[in-house]
């Protein structure tokens, strides 16, 4: 005898978990399907385990940052908002702190408290969960949603809600199964591309620099086509290639233009935009102040002294001696290259270590005021699945809650 349910969800993320609670909640009945043997698994990793929740930005601004979709998530985000997640996690025995007034934590900084909090929620409410337990298909009637297909058994349900997640963390379970569900039932899904990860770049010079980090570095792609493509934020050098929150976030437009040129110009402001004019004043200023610092000393007072050394370098600059006694062309070109440093993209580490998968499901077939498919009925969709990313700093999180909320009331 097949086993029947009003709900059966597909994925125990942070969307899928907040999907069988609210469902649950409605009295519904409910089956939450996870293929690992444990759940949670990719919400462990999140924000380097300290799991970022959401942040402190007003709902129009968090919407705003995703760029022109995000219109899509108004009903979601109205519905469950930052003060809204915060009190229900409160609800469930979570306290939340933000000790930078923008990003939003549990209190311990770790992870496991949100996975166990929201585990003790599923239990309460008596949620059966199955884990080992991988869907094979959906099965539908041509109109409508009919269950699920997993290795061992169907199960029967008018309602299914993809909460697979994307492709980042494959190690985590992400094999793309979500996408391939919905494009089985007549869904598009666009291009898909690592996003949120580190790049490696071909200048070695920066494996010199691993200590150092740059605060509002400004990013901008050197091509015609990626011109007004921009990003500011905090950068840090590792052994290979560039990394840090305005990496992370700036992936996201790197990813599709190397698989388009396999290389990829930048050009980074590491002085807090300053311009060349402005450049040479202070280098001027500082020159009279310490007229015995050599040009290291001197360019130091603008940026970490192992950056300012390979510069000089790569100029050919004399280290020894002062600014002034340098050539004229190397003043002009050290200058420059403070200015605009280039950098070379050679590739991405790819998804393995993606936090955030660019592209999915798209949202043209998809109603956001419910999550449900505009193809399918009895079909829904949230969290990273869909075609909806957005920068580093709780935002993709609060988007998998807010829309598993959405999708779990079933309207």
């Amino acid at each position: 005898m097949k086993k029947t349910y009003d709900v059966i969800i597909i994925g125990s993320g942070g969307a899928g978990m907040i999907a069988a609670i609210t469902a649950r909640k409605q009295g519904k009945k409910v089956l939450l399907l996870e293929k690992l043997p444990t759940l949670g698994a990719k919400l462990k990793a999140t924000g380097g385990g300290k799991c970022n929740l959401t942040n402190t930005l007003s709902s129009e601004d968090f919407m705003k940052s995703f760029g022109k979709n995000g219109r899509f998530m108004s009903t979601a985000i109205n519905m469950l908002n930052k003060d809204d997640l915060r009190e229900f996690f409160l609800s469930i025995g979570v306290q939340t702190d933000t000790k930078d007034g923008f990003r939003i934590f549990p209190v311990t900084h770790n992870s496991s408290t949100i996975i166990k909090a929201l585990e003790a929620e599923l239990n309460r409410l008596e949620v059966e969960i199955l884990c080992d337990t991988k869907v094979e298909r959906l099965l539908f009637d041509g109109e409508s949603i009919t269950g699920v297909q997993t290795q061992n058994e169907k199960f029967n349900s008018s309602n299914v809600i993809v909460a697979t997640g994307g492709l980042g963390f494959p190690m985590l379970g992400a094999n793309g199964d979500g996408y391939e569900f919905a494009k089985e039932l007549g869904h598009k899904v666009t291009d898909l591309y690592p996003a949120m990860l580190p790049i490696y770049v071909k200048e070695t010079w920066v494996a010199n620099c691993t200590a150092d980090t740059i605060a509002k570095a400004i990013i901008r792609v050197d091509l015609k086509k990626a011109k007004k493509l921009k990003a500011v934020g905090d950068l840090i050098f590792t052994s290979k290639g560039l990394r840090g929150p305005v990496i992370l976030d700036f992936s996201r437009e790197i990813t599709p233009l190397l698989e388009q040129y396999e290389q990829v110009p930048l050009l980074i402001n590491m002085v807090k935009g300053k311009n060349e004019d402005e450049v040479l004043q202070h280098i001027k200023k500082q020159t009279a102040l310490n007229p015995d610092a050599n040009v290291v000393e001197i360019v130091s007072t603008l940026l970490p002294t192992s950056v300012s050394k390979e510069l000089c370098l790569i100029v050919g600059a004399i280290l020894d001696k002062k600014f002034k006694d340098q050539s004229g062309q190397v003043r002009n070109d050290l200058v420059k290259i403070i200015v605009n440093t280039p950098f070379t993209v050679t590739e991405s580490i790819g998804f393995k270590k993606a936090m955030i998968t660019r592209g999915g499901v798209t949202l043209k077939e998809i109603d956001p005021n419910t999550m449900q498919s505009k193809l399918i009925k009895g079909l829904y969709f949230c969290g990273e699945v869909m075609d909806l990313d957005g920068p580093c700093g709780g935002y993709n999180l609060q988007w998998s809650f807010s829309s598993g909320n959405l999708a779990g009331h079933l309207l």
